[in-house]
């Protein structure tokens, strides 16, 4: 649901007597939701109309981040399209915060695990803008538009800084043929003659700040940065710009418009990454208990990733025993240690005709990354396990995330 502001006082336009006037949502022609001020009950259209027109200077004084506080829901902000955002809404999921869009030409949504959470969906510029803007308190973009678009501002904190996917890295490229054909690192490249104030390297980018802060660390002024919308890669073969410097992945789409990597080149490895206000922690109600449980959720579910519950009956004569065996003949003992549980069966019947229960197999539980499954359940079977199961992993809580601590300790808690 979207919260409408609280009822304004004007001035009637007329009488200069006070009127009640309401912001109410309403959608413009593109289907944009947008704020209108209506009159209350027995107020006139012209109070309404003055309250609506404002002058310049009274706009001026309205700050954004003056605006965000008369909200009483928590915005997250999310990319609205391309891999990241699949990636984003598919992580949430894993961790049961389902995004529900009613509509899906709408970019309002809801997690209903999380009450009072309105979720936005932005460019992924624009995540990093209004969260520094105030219109939103937390997000969850890539690393290098917090970089770009943050520019270092403190009110930006990094909550969680390896979600696991997105990852690449922001790297200069130049053509693998003509003047650059034996250019192979950064330092070729600013050492070639032909750079200078009337002629500097023209660099495509859509990372102008990150780019300018990386040449001034190279001490190397005969640089020009410049933005292009689309596909950069073809800009050097159509002559408009020397070099670019874009994300990198893998590296194909480079090979494949003759262009190459620098070595000494990279400007920054990115992945996504959970940001929060630190303003909107200090002001927001319920923010900081919205981010815990995000941050534990995304948390145990990264930490669980590829690992499995390997679980062998084991022969024994005590827990003790086997647990010896355990720790003694395999590599992978578990979190803290293995698990040793008693395994009961029926057993003979007693004398007096009741079924007896006997204790045979102890089951030894350890934790074993996927990579490892088929060693850790050969070595149980060499110290005597049988009947092994193995199951995926979805959570590992710890007593409390350390990036939680970190964060309380950033902000004075």
């Amino acid at each position: 649901m979207l919260a409408a502001p609280p009822a304004i006082k004007g001035s009637s336009a007329i009488k200069g007597a006070p009127v009640v006037v309401r912001v109410a949502p309403s959608r413009d022609v593109r289907g944009r939701i947008v704020w209108r001020c209506e009159a209350a009950a027995g107020a006139s259209a012209a109070a309404a109309a003055a309250a609506t027109t404002s002058s310049p200077a009274s706009e001026a004084t309205t700050s954004s981040a003056a605006r965000s506080r008369q909200r009483d829901v928590v915005r997250l902000a999310l990319p609205s399209k391309g891999r990241m955002a699949e990636d984003t809404l598919a992580l949430l999921k894993e961790c049961e915060l389902t995004v529900r869009k009613p509509n899906p030409r709408q970019y309002i949504a809801e997690i209903s695990e999380i009450e009072g959470l309105e979720v936005w969906f932005q460019r992924a510029s624009d995540c990093v803008r209004k969260l520094l803007s105030g219109d939103v308190d937390m997000t969850i973009v890539g690393y290098d538009m917090v970089k770009e678009y943050g520019k270092d501002d403190p009110n930006l904190l990094i909550v969680h800084d390896s979600l696991g996917f997105g990852k690449c890295h922001l790297s200069i490229a130049v053509p693998s043929y003509g003047i650059f054909e034996r250019v192979n690192s950064i330092q070729d490249l600013i050492a070639m003659p032909q750079w200078s104030a009337t002629n500097p390297l023209r660099i495509v980018t859509g990372y102008t700040h990150l780019g300018k802060r990386f040449f001034d660390q190279l001490d190397f002024p005969h640089v020009q940065l410049s933005t292009a919308d689309g596909a950069l890669e073809a800009a050097p073969a159509m002559g408009t710009a020397d070099a670019i410097l874009d994300l990198v992945s893998t590296g194909t789409t480079l090979k494949e418009n003759n262009l190459k990597e620098l070595k000494g080149a990279d400007v920054l490895s990115s992945q996504g990454v959970f940001v929060v206000s630190r303003r909107a922690l200090e002001e927001r109600p319920g923010l900081l208990g919205m981010t815990k449980e995000m941050l534990e959720r995304i948390e145990a579910h990264l930490c669980a990733r590829d690992q499995y519950i390997v679980t062998a009956n084991m022969r024994g004569l005590s827990e003790e025993d086997v647990a010896h065996r355990v720790l003694e003949n395999t590599s992978f003992p578990g979190l803290q240690g293995p698990t040793i549980s008693r395994v009961y069966s029926r057993g003979d019947d007693s004398p007096d005709g009741a079924a007896g229960i006997k204790v045979d197999y102890f089951s030894a539980t350890v934790v074993v990354p996927r990579s490892h499954i088929y060693t850790s359940i050969r070595e149980l079977r060499k110290a005597g396990g049988s009947g092994v199961l193995v199951t995926p992993v979805t959570y590992i809580f710890d007593e409390e995330p350390l990036r939680w601590k970190k964060l309380l300790n950033e902000i004075g808690l």
